[in-house]
């Protein structure tokens, strides 16, 4: 069967629009809030999604983990401390934290507003706090 032949070509393009590149403007996505730090997902894919967290000075998440996904930040704007059970971890501008599945972690920001950019892949995102 050639290339140019209709059926394979169909199936060229339907593939190639199934893997849709998503771009997104951080700074137009940031939303917060003074009571409860924001999470918004911004894109679902087969076994995960891309969100972003905003956080005001002083917030922090509750303790906890995800038993069946990996959570990966990235540190946009801000900082604080990511804490695990046996490290406390600088967050800062530029840097990556990586928490395998079932890690227990919390985050506490520091003193400016802070957005993280996280991705999280697996079977569940569930997260359960600890």
């Amino acid at each position: 069967m050639k290339f140019t032949s209709g059926c394979r070509k169909e199936a060229i393009e339907k593939y190639w629009k199934e893997l849709a590149v998503f771009v997104f403007d951080l700074e137009k996505e940031k939303e917060f809030n003074s009571n409860k730090h924001v999470e918004k997902i911004l894109q679902t894919v087969a076994d995960g999604d891309a969100t972003i967290a905003c956080w005001e000075p002083g917030q922090k998440s509750p303790n906890h983990c995800h038993p069946d996904a990996t959570e990966i930040y990235f540190c946009y704007q801000g900082g604080g401390e990511m804490r695990t059970e046996d490290k406390i971890i600088e967050v800062k501008p530029g840097s990556f934290v990586v928490h395998p599945p079932g890690e227990v972690h919390e985050y506490i920001n520091g003193s400016e507003r802070t957005l993280l950019f996280r991705v999280r892949y697996g079977k569940d995102m569930a997260s359960h706090h600890v």
